[in-house]
C-alpha cells in the first residue's frame, strides 16, 4: 500500500511539473547557470487595435514583450529561484529577460550577418558559444568585460547601450551593462527567441575572438 501511495505521489509531481509554465522553467533554469533574470512584458494582442502591442502601458512601445516590466531592473534582477518562481507564477506570460554586464555580455547582429558569421567561426575552429536567435537578430554570449577602471576602454558607438535607446536596426550591438536582452522561448514584438546553441555543453569564449566575425559579416551585407 506504501509503494501505491508513492507511485501516486511522484506521479502527481510529474504531472505538475509538466503543467508548469515553460517561461518560469527558463527563467529558474538560467538562475541554475548563475544568469541573473528579471521580469519582462509580454506581447498583447487584444490591445494591437489602440496601438499597445505590449502589456507595458506605454502607446508604440518599441520593443514589445522584449523589455523589462520594472524601471528598477537593474536592482531586481537575480538567481534566487524562489523569488523568480514567484514572479512567474503571479506573471505566467511574462518574457524571460537576461541581466548582461554581470556574467556574460551579448554580441548582437542582423540574423542573415550572424548566421553568415556563425558558419565561418565554426569552420575556423572557434568556439563559437551559446547563441540564440530572437526575431530579427542573432545573439552571441560571450564572457563579460565587467566594469573596467579604465573607462577608456569601453567602446563607443552604441555597442554599450540600453536596447530602449536605440532607434534603427543598425549592425553590431554590445550589450554590457545596464543593458539586457531576450531570452528563449519568450515572445517579442519581433518573433519567438530560441537556442541556434544553447548554453548547456556550451562554454561563454572570449569575445574578441568572434568579433573580427561579426564586424566582417556585417559590413559584408552592407550593414551601418
Amino acid at each position: 500500500m506504501v509503494d501505491v501511495v508513492r507511485r501516486r505521489s511522484r506521479r502527481k509531481a510529474a504531472e505538475r511539473n509538466d503543467r508548469r509554465d515553460p517561461l518560469g522553467q527558463a527563467a529558474e533554469n538560467y538562475a541554475a547557470l548563475g544568469w541573473p533574470v528579471c521580469v519582462g512584458a509580454h506581447l498583447s494582442l487584444d490591445g494591437q487595435r489602440i496601438g499597445r502591442a505590449c502589456s507595458c502601458d506605454r502607446v508604440g512601445c518599441p520593443a514589445p514583450g522584449a523589455h523589462p516590466v520594472s524601471p528598477t531592473w537593474q536592482m531586481q534582477a537575480t538567481v534566487d529561484t524562489g523569488t523568480i518562481g514567484r514572479w512567474w507564477a503571479a506573471r505566467p506570460d511574462a518574457s524571460v529577460i537576461l541581466v548582461t554586464g554581470r556574467v556574460f555580455d551579448v554580441l548582437d547582429v542582423p540574423a542573415a550577418a550572424g548566421a553568415a558569421a556563425l558558419a565561418r567561426i565554426e569552420q575556423a575552429g572557434i568556439t563559437a558559444g551559446p547563441v540564440a536567435e530572437a526575431g530579427t537578430r542573432m545573439l552571441f554570449f560571450v564572457t563579460t568585460r565587467g566594469a573596467p577602471v579604465d573607462e577608456d576602454e569601453w567602446w563607443s558607438c552604441r555597442l554599450d547601450c540600453e536596447p530602449e535607446n536605440i532607434t534603427t536596426q543598425g549592425s553590431l550591438r554590445w550589450h554590457c551593462r545596464d543593458s539586457y536582452v531576450l531570452a528563449p522561448p519568450s515572445a517579442g514584438g519581433g518573433g519567438m527567441a530560441r537556442w541556434v546553441r544553447d548554453p548547456a555543453g556550451h562554454p561563454l569564449p572570449d569575445p574578441l575572438r568572434l568579433l573580427e566575425y561579426l564586424v566582417d559579416a556585417c559590413e559584408e551585407a552592407g550593414l551601418p
